[in-house]
């Protein structure tokens, strides 16, 4: 099953998502489960990231989202997380 991982940084804290960055890249190739990641920008700058996952439960999406290295280093303002049908693409 597909799930969607919706997170928006906290204001100002680009600095806390670059230093984190290598340990969250390193959390998707480890755990198996993304099938598709990326930030949101705004005026070119990461502010949030999209990261669809696929696994048995939402309890098991959300138990990867609070172990992600971006959730541990607080850079989140919000996280949300829910099931994802894919259509095109």
């Amino acid at each position: 099953m597909l799930y969607a991982v919706i997170c928006k940084d906290k204001p100002g804290a680009l600095q806390t998502r670059l230093d984190t960055r290598a340990a969250h890249l390193a959390y998707i190739e480890t755990t198996g489960i993304v099938k598709m990641a990326g930030p949101f920008l705004e005026a070119g700058q990461m502010c949030g990231s999209l990261v669809i996952l696929d696994c048995e439960s939402l309890d098991a999406a959300q138990a990867w989202a609070a172990g992600d290295p971006y959730a541990a280093a607080g850079l989140f303002e919000s996280v949300s997380v829910t099931e994802w049908k894919k259509v095109i693409g």
